[in-house]
């Protein structure tokens, strides 16, 4: 069955007479439950929601495993780490990974005695940091640089050490790469991003092929009471069926502008992994079905990056990516990213490509200085 065909049917349940395609949200905290809970499917809202019930199936089916909604990508990260990971523990994180992975392992579980270990995720360079780990935590294409690496070969070195393996799946989405197929034990991912694609919601998932794993994983949501809404839930297996049709545009239309900008003499170090001139091309095309929507390159200084932001008509300036409105922003102001004060993120919404290329070297070309 093809993509697009999948993401349509995926969690949908069979047809009843009168019934609509998705039922609406259940908004319940406690459920009727007369004599032993074990007897009902529903007791309460913290435990468990028809809702998260049709999305989580959704995302298991298209992931290949059993799949645990968030209320966001970091919960999902901290039910991840907090799940594995005990005092002593060796942990390997890419030295660019997402920022705020970063400062969670490096600040609140390197305090409670967990060592962190980091490596750029070029060259596979968490490789030579395996020795004794208990977790390799992969981030592929890493966010912001779009640096790509062999999951699937780490996977294999780690599982060698007996580490397990998460990969932050975010930018490529589950359509994009399928990080349990590479060997991974956890695939991971901010759902406020690509896959609902609609910039309305905040929510995240974990998938692996592990039951034992599932459990730990909706026993640390339920105790530490990151769940999400069913509103946001609803909304986001309602948006999942058009994943393929925006991931088709998104990703057409990153390559176009990534293409546009590696011409220009006054852009420098344009990333996209779909670009065949790219680095990490080679790697990324061997696991990778999609590229995704990011674009990232560097103009001369951050005056010259927020004169190029601020002449562009079509791309919004703002945080976060994987939408249907083109994003763009400098990414230095947040400071955390080892990025050049230029280094511009850009994430390819669902315009017309000609559209956001004409924008684009319109921006360009009016600035006052060269850039």
């Amino acid at each position: 069955m093809h993509d697009a065909t999948r993401v349509i049917r995926a969690g949908i349940p069979e047809p009843s007479q009168g019934h609509p395609f998705l039922p609406g949200p259940t908004f319940a905290a406690p459920f009727h439950v007369a004599g032993d809970p074990a007897e009902a499917p529903y007791t309460y809202g913290r435990f468990h929601n028809p809702t998260w019930t049709l999305f989580e199936k959704a995302l298991g089916e298209l992931e290949g495993g059993e799949a645990v909604v968030f209320a966001s990508g970091m919960a999902a990260t901290a039910a991840v780490l907090g799940s594995v990971l005990k005092p002593g523990d060796v942990a390997v994180l890419p030295a660019d990974a997402y920022y705020t992975t970063r400062v969670l392992a490096e600040g609140f579980f390197a305090r409670a005695g967990v060592v962190v270990r980091t490596a750029p995720t070029a060259g596979d360079a968490q490789r030579e940091c395996l020795e004794g780990a208990r977790l390799l935590w992969l981030e592929s294409p890493s966010n912001p640089g779009l640096d790509v690496c062999n999951i699937a070969a780490l996977a294999r070195a780690a599982h060698e050490r007996g580490a397990v393996v998460v990969v932050d799946n975010t930018t490529a989405t589950v359509l994009g790469q399928r990080p349990l197929s590479l060997g991974a034990d956890f695939s991971l991912a901010s759902d406020t991003k690509a896959l609902t694609g609609h910039g309305d919601l905040i929510l995240g998932h974990v998938a692996v092929r592990d039951a034992e794993r599932a459990q730990s994983l909706r026993t640390w949501r339920t105790q530490f009471g990151a769940v999400p809404g069913p509103m946001e839930v609803w909304l986001a297996h309602r948006s999942l069926g058009t994943l393929d049709v925006r991931l088709e545009r998104m990703t057409a239309n990153a390559l176009a502008v990534a293409r546009f900008l590696a011409g220009r003499a006054e852009v420098r170090r344009v990333r996209y992994p779909g670009l065949p001139s790219d680095p990490a091309y080679a790697v990324a095309a061997g696991q990778m079905s999609r590229f995704g929507p990011v674009v990232s390159f560097e103009l001369g200084s951050a005056e010259a990056a927020e004169t190029f932001l601020g002449g562009c008509r079509l791309i919004v300036q703002a945080t976060s990516f994987g939408g249907l409105h083109t994003t763009a922003e400098r990414r230095a102001r947040w400071g955390g990213d080892k990025v050049p004060p230029g280094f511009i993120r850009l994430s390819a919404g669902c315009e017309h490509a000609e559209d956001l290329v004409g924008d684009i070297e319109a921006a360009l070309s009016a600035s006052d200085r060269p850039l």
